[in-house]
């Protein structure tokens, strides 16, 4: 079955980090997963990982400007570099990468080539230092007005574009639901490009039991699938950390 991870930006968010993947650990799950590193205490994250045992499955690369903006091309390729070297110190191999929002006044053509241009750059650093950028599209409905990368389609043509073993997509079947269904029939179809997943219930973005997606039968066909990355929980439970991952866990049975 797939291999979980836990997004602890969601979980026991008034604990410090350290104390997250303990917890992560406590309740039997091998891996977890942040967004930004930049303003992190890595040194602190290094020492409960290595005590725990667990896994990094992956962490988003923080750039501090948009794939989508005018300029700034040196600056996301050394925050690419940053990240890898951070992503070294931690054992992870996967990045996430978001791609910013519209720009105004400019067609979406236009913002899809320097879009292309800097993943290409920033896609040979995290090849070279054996990592995978995984370029995420989200749902512009409910969550992220504006955003640029909406569908599986775009983000499969950018990766296949680039064409570099360092970029994937990372599938987000929370967002994806929302804007555009299709669950299993993209996971088939992108199967080759998917460097990450991450799963939330639909609506609301909590728990994975009780929603629109039918979260057992989706982990029954990544599993038949052939996937072998990591499937992120990035979800707010309502009924309690330990108690919404050990119901994920339920899933797997």
């Amino acid at each position: 079955m797939p291999k979980l991870s836990v997004c602890i930006e969601m979980f026991w968010t008034g604990l410090p980090f350290d104390e997250r993947i303990r917890r992560v650990a406590a309740a039997g799950y091998s891996a977890y997963e942040f967004w930004g590193w930049r303003a992190k205490e890595l040194d602190a994250i290094r020492v409960a990982t290595a005590a725990t045992g667990l896994a990094v499955a992956g962490f988003a690369i923080d750039p501090g400007f948009a794939l989508t903006a005018p300029g700034n091309e040196d600056g996301m390729t050394q925050a690419a570099i940053d990240a890898a070297a951070a992503a070294h110190s931690l054992g992870c191999k996967s990045l996430i990468v978001t791609t910013g929002n519209e720009i105004a006044g400019e067609s979406w053509e236009i913002t899809r080539r320097r879009v292309v241009r800097k993943l290409r750059a920033m896609s040979r650093v995290a090849a070279d230092a054996g990592i995978r950028l995984c370029l995420e599209p989200l749902n512009p409905f409910v969550d992220h007005k504006h955003y640029w990368l909406t569908t599986m389609a775009q983000a499969g043509d950018i990766v296949e574009e680039v064409d570099s073993p360092g970029l994937g997509i990372l599938y987000d079947l929370y967002h994806q639901q929302i804007t555009e269904g299709k669950l299993i029939d993209n996971l088939h179809r992108h199967l080759h490009r998917i460097g990450h997943i991450h799963t939330a219930g639909v609506p609301g973005r909590h728990e994975l039991v009780g929603g629109e997606n039918d979260y057992a039968a989706l982990f029954r066909a990544i599993d038949a699938s052939g996937y072998d990355g990591y499937v992120g929980l990035e979800f707010r439970p309502t009924i309690g950390e330990e108690a919404a991952l050990a119901q994920t866990l339920e899933l797997l049975e």
